[in-house]
């Protein structure tokens, strides 16, 4: 092995290691010596520039402090920076703010518009000059002379608000509010100020300062559910703002701050007051002369009183954001930004919803310290016909129906039933109302009392609270923590039924602690009557673009009912939940002849006060309660909440046929209370008034017919190379789908409410 190399080749390789070794030492050497001859010129030539003694310390250290701080600094702007311009992202960030939306009930009929009309929007050299001048007097004086953030303004108001020990002047400016309208939300954190700031500066970068001041005066929420200086000289003074005067240019420039507190048709005094406070700016900031602005003053804006109409405000902000979700999901080719929206609303309803929410507010609110209420009514596909999400929308624009998570209590329990029935259990189960406990924490029933052996059907028309906590122990089977394995199931059931609330895993929970929403509460219960099938909520029917072509529709495009629970367990829990109203915690919701199901639910301390029920034809749910979260005085589910859900069903079925309840049939005559003789002699002339139901509308062969005809109509005009030129001005009519309509013959539901019993605890 050793003579396998040659000699002669041990010695080569032997000398060409040493050269190479040699090699590198000498260049390491070289090296090295170069690079300390490099240095040493460096530093003779540095050493001309130095400075000492007091020189360095005035000038050289502050220089170097300076340089380092400020990299420092920019490293962390630009890491504050990038979730800013990530909200910029998408190349469409100006037209994706464009959305302009007219609103239809079920019916057709106009109900209202959200967003912004930029299809007549009004170019900035024909907004008049006192408009101009009384905006940038108020809200950014120095607009046209920063780069997108006033920094001498902010410290002003930063001095103001501290010596005033309040917010007395705001501090953004112009473009700081344009791009916390364009990509961010009104929450008051220091995130989103940092973010605001960024996106001032990049839309500096990008367009002039006319088209910010132009976009400003298009986008800023006005009050009354409009948007932008024009839509909002139409609703206050019924003029465009080409043509609004001195006085009404403050009043409008007065908005900008506080619209809903300013706004003219809710508060006029507050309105007018804010309009002489943007007068005084406009006369401290040198645009006009007092002498000017006197006849404003003397003479101040007279708004239009629109406190007679009734716009469902809160519904149309619910559908305008399910519109701009939908909008999301159309191909990003599509640019068109103006659309025409029939929503499932019915107007009808939606007066009775409101009238009887007031109603039991004024009469009773009082008296039970209950303050708010929301409530929703939809049909039995998840179509909203009806949503109140609060007492008044000027005092209060948060939808206590869509946002506000409340603790639903034992309305809650028929998740927690279904369960049941889907893991063995029947209506008829017995099971033992006992003392039980969860760790520390031992469920008791209304009254500190038990009822020993129940069933099922028993438990829940009676409210019982310690029956759910043992039924998700039962659940839970042999597993090591079968209390935690049982509610895991309900939780998997609720989900099924269509609830997006977190639901968190706590003991509590099978009697309703976790906290859901009215919107979701009420179409989950939708299952019950659709034979299992779970639904999503939805407000809009229809969608077409301002020149009538139909972009999307429900009944086609939207989501399918899924199976949630067996059709047999529907009918078991319909015909259990039925008890609850006929005999239970919720009589006061029977309805005379209509079959009828549901749930009342009362809260710790009595914050929250529920009844969520169904019908054939409808669900609905009401909640009562304060924003505040203090307890009621003693409001339960069958109180206030059940009387105002037969109030507003009543209404809801008129002059629509009535559907029976798969695992109830078709409902009974309620008992007429006894009424003394002189009563009974007159009743037979005395006419019950009654509201008007809704307007026929097409069966689905009618339907299809007219939408035959319309699509032939079409395909005419294109042939012939023109379009009706009406159809370029207004947008064509929707026509009722067929899944949407109505059959042809109505049964009126008709009878006299009972008398309502005496208050019981759910």
């Amino acid at each position: 092995m050793r003579q396998i190399l040659p000699p002669q080749w041990k010695q080569k390789i032997r000398i060409f290691l040493l050269d190479l070794d040699a090699r590198i030492d000498s260049t390491l050497f070289s090296s090295g010596k170069g690079l300390r001859e490099l240095y040493e010129r460096y530093s003779t030539f540095m050493d001309r520039f130095y400075v000492g003694r007091w020189k360095r310390w005035v000038f050289i250290e502050p220089f170097s402090e300076a340089a380092t701080i400020g990299l420092a600094g920019l490293i962390v702007m630009l890491a504050l920076a990038v979730p800013a311009f990530r909200e910029t992202a998408d190349d469409d960030w100006l037209k994706k703010s464009d959305l302009a939306v007219s609103f239809l009930d079920r019916y057709g009929n106009p109900i209202g518009s959200r967003g912004i009309k930029h299809n007549d929007s009004i170019p900035l050299e024909d907004f008049p000059d006192n408009l101009i001048k009384a905006t940038l007097a108020t809200e950014d004086r120095r607009f046209y002379d920063h780069f997108g953030i006033d920094i001498p303004g902010t410290a002003r108001a930063l001095v103001t608000n501290a010596q005033a020990g309040g917010v007395r002047q705001g501090g953004s400016s112009i473009t700081q509010q344009l791009a916390k309208n364009l990509f961010l939300s009104n929450e008051r954190t220091i995130e989103r100020k940092v973010k605001e700031a960024f996106l001032a500066i990049w839309l500096e970068t990008r367009l002039t300062k006319n088209e910010i001041l132009k976009l400003y005066l298009d986008r800023a929420y006005m009050g009354g559910g409009t948007f932008g200086v024009d839509g909002a000289a139409h609703f206050y003074f019924n003029k465009s703002a080409r043509d609004v005067n001195l006085a009404e240019s403050a009043m409008l420039a007065g908005l900008f701050k506080a619209p809903t507190k300013y706004a003219p048709h809710i508060n006029l005094p507050a309105a007018r007051a804010r309009a002489n406070i943007v007068l005084d700016n406009l006369v401290d900031a040198d645009f006009m002369t007092e002498g000017q602005v006197f006849g404003a003053r003397r003479n101040p804006a007279v708004a239009v009183d629109r406190r007679d109409e009734n716009s469902p405000n809160y519904y149309l902000d619910y559908a305008f954001e399910e519109m701009r979700r939908l909008v999301d999901t159309f191909p990003k080719s599509y640019v068109e930004r103006v659309f025409v929206v029939r929503t499932a609303i019915d107007m009808n309803v939606q007066r009775a919803a409101e009238d009887a929410v007031e109603n039991q507010l004024r009469q009773f609110g009082r008296d039970y310290h209950a303050t708010q209420a929301a409530t929703v009514v939809a049909d039995l596909d998840g179509g909203i016909r009806a949503m109140v999400g609060g007492r008044d929308y000027g005092s209060s624009q948060f939808n206590r129906a869509t946002d506000a998570y409340r603790q639903p209590g034992s309305s809650f329990k028929p998740y927690v039933y279904t369960t049941a029935l889907l893991n063995g259990y029947t209506p008829n189960s017995k099971v033992v109302d006992g003392p039980v406990c969860i760790g520390n924490w031992c469920p008791q029933n209304y009254g500190h009392s038990y009822s020993g052996s129940v069933t099922l059907t028993q438990a829940i028309t009676r409210s019982i609270n310690v029956v759910p906590v043992k039924l998700s122990i039962a659940l839970g089977g042999k597993s090591p923590n079968p209390a935690k394995a049982g509610r895991v199931k309900i939780t998997e059931v609720a989900r099924k039924f269509g609830l997006t609330a977190p639901l968190p895993d706590t003991p509590s929970m099978p009697i309703g602690s976790d906290e859901v929403t009215v919107l979701e509460h009420a179409v989950a219960y939708a299952t019950f009557p659709n034979k299992g099938k779970s639904v999503k909520p939805h407000a809009v029917l229809e969608v077409r673009t301002g020149a009538g072509d139909l972009v999307w529709r429900f009944d086609r495009d939207g989501k399918k009912p899924v199976q949630a629970i067996p059709a047999s367990v529907a009918s078991d829990m319909a015909w259990m939940m039925s008890h609850v109203v006929s005999e239970g915690t919720a009589r006061r919701a029977a309805l005379d002849g209509i079959p009828t199901a549901g749930k009342t639910g009362t809260t710790n301390a009595y914050r929250d006060a529920w009844f969520v029920g169904y019908t054939g034809n409808f669900t609905c749910a009401v909640w009562y309660g304060n924003d505040d979260y203090s307890p009621t005085n003693r409001m339960t589910g069958g109180s206030l909440p059940a009387q105002t859900w037969h109030d507003i069903m009543v209404v809801a079925h008129q002059g629509v046929e009535v559907k029976e309840i798969p695992g109830i049939g078709m409902g009974t005559k309620l008992p007429q209370p006894a009424q003394p003789a002189n009563v009974a002699a007159n009743s037979a002339a005395r006419v019950l008034e009654t509201k008007p139901g809704p307007p026929p509308v097409l069966t689905k062969r009618g339907a299809d017919i007219l939408v035959r005809v319309e699509r032939l109509l079409d395909e005419a005009g294109k042939a012939a190379g023109k379009t009706s030129s009406n159809d370029q001005k207004s947008p064509a009519k929707p026509v009722t789908s067929g899944a949407l309509a109505f059959p042809e013959n109505y049964v009126a539901a008709a009878g006299e409410q009972a008398a309502p019993p005496a208050q019981r605890k759910n």
